[in-house]
């Protein structure tokens, strides 16, 4: 195929889907990479370093798009605003692999559905061991977690690390990490090579032993959390009252730490407040949270995306978008993610195939022949059931051998 790589069009995004390092990974497949120029700039990686991989660099988006396949950080969905100008430059059939945020913007699914496209969600990636490498979520989220210890550090007063100096003791700071996935998992291991005395909770008890495991504590709640995981691997919505009674439990040790970093997130849902103002106002002068769920609305009722906000000597910072803040890494990892992916949609002579018994294909294949074809997506509100006559899934292009 002839794959193309487009400049970044949302705010702020400063990634880009391939790094040179990815292309002659591509072109060993038989492949050719076509890259719009510039694209790869603001992620430290120049147009020469393309060319010297193998890649050819376009002057126009519209020469990009005319590739068999177009690969984006965020696609149309999760780039709703600039990235509608792309419609136009697609054509039936084109493959495209990126995020597009179909859980949370169904409409968008179905008009990206409209131009017939071959769409491969990445945020839909099933959580299973071999489809690890091609994550794009969990690459991203280690990024995530990593920074926002960093800016907690750089917000607060005091320094993580107990020091001994002749001016006295330093006391470590108390931090608490609240969910444990990749990105909390992530925070937990930074704040603890900063030295940082670090304590964490997660609604699936699973996870105590991977905490424990990096030299946190994990926070025990009297609480019944059977069903607090899908078979996903993912955090499910477990009701108002429940969240109501997890605040209750949380609050004390909140005023206890002087970081709080919040990961708490469920695809496609608003996320879950786990610190209200009362609790903020309750946390002493100097302490910092960053709420990893700003996007989705924040764990902390004050939480504004995308700004910092300051009450009672409280430092609340919503970041939306950390990887893009650290692109080279996030880019080098996000382009591992894909050029792994393709290798799982191509043969070994590098033709496109699908296999729809396949859990990798099926799962992350969002749109195909004119339809949102991937199920989950389909369920939710502003889209209607597939016609019964119609296949879930269209037959596939060449069957894997």
């Amino acid at each position: 195929m002839k794959i193309g790589v487009p400049t970044e069009t949302f705010p702020g995004e400063r990634r880009v889907a391939l790094t040179p390092d990815s292309i002659p990974a591509l072109t060993k497949l038989k492949h050719s990479v076509v890259v719009q120029a510039g694209a790869g700039t603001q992620a430290g990686c120049p147009d020469q370093a393309y060319q010297v991989k193998g890649a050819t660099i376009a002057s126009s988006r519209g020469e990009v798009f005319q590739a068999d396949a177009v690969l984006m950080v965020r696609g149309f969905g999760a780039n709703p605003k600039a990235g509608r100008s792309d419609l136009e430059l697609m054509r039936r059939d084109q493959v495209l692999v990126g995020m597009f945020d179909p859980l949370s913007a169904p409409p968008h699914a179905k008009t990206l559905a409209e131009r017939g496209v071959i769409a491969f969600s990445m945020e839909l990636m099933p959580r299973i061991t071999r489809a690890q490498s091609m994550d794009v979520l969990s690459s991203q989220a280690t990024i995530s977690g990593y920074k926002a210890v960093l800016l907690a550090a750089t917000h607060a007063p005091r320094m993580f690390p107990m020091m001994m100096t002749a001016a006295g003791t330093i006391t470590a700071a108390q931090a608490f990490v609240i969910g444990a996935g990749v990105a909390g998992l992530q925070a937990i291991a930074t704040s603890r090579r900063l030295g940082a005395v670090v304590r964490a909770y997660d609604v699936r008890p699973a996870v105590k032993e991977q905490i424990a495991s990096l030299g946190a504590k994990f926070v025990e709640m009297p609480l019944e959390t059977k069903g607090a995981e899908d078979k996903g691997g993912y955090a499910k919505e477990m009701g108002e009252d429940f969240v109501r009674r997890q605040r209750e439990l949380m609050t004390r040790v909140v005023a206890e730490c002087h970081v709080v970093i919040t990961t708490a997130l469920i695809p496609g849902k608003k996320a879950p407040v786990l610190i209200t103002a009362d609790m903020v106002r309750g946390m002493m002068p100097g302490s910092v949270i960053v709420d990893l769920a700003a996007e989705r609305g924040g764990n902390c009722e004050l939480t504004k995306a995308d700004e910092t906000v300051c009450v009672n000597g409280v430092t609340i910072l919503g970041p939306s978008n950390l990887p893009a803040t650290v692109p080279f890494h996030a880019s080098q990892m996000y382009a591992r993610n894909l050029t792994t992916f393709l290798r799982e949609i191509c043969n070994k002579e590098g033709a496109f195939t699908l296999d729809p018994n396949n859990e990798v294909h099926r799962d992350t294949l969002l749109t195909r022949g004119g339809e949102v074809v991937q199920a989950r997506v389909r369920e939710l509100p502003g889209l209607n059931p597939l016609p019964s006559e119609a296949p879930a899934s269209p037959p596939p292009v060449q069957e894997n051998s």
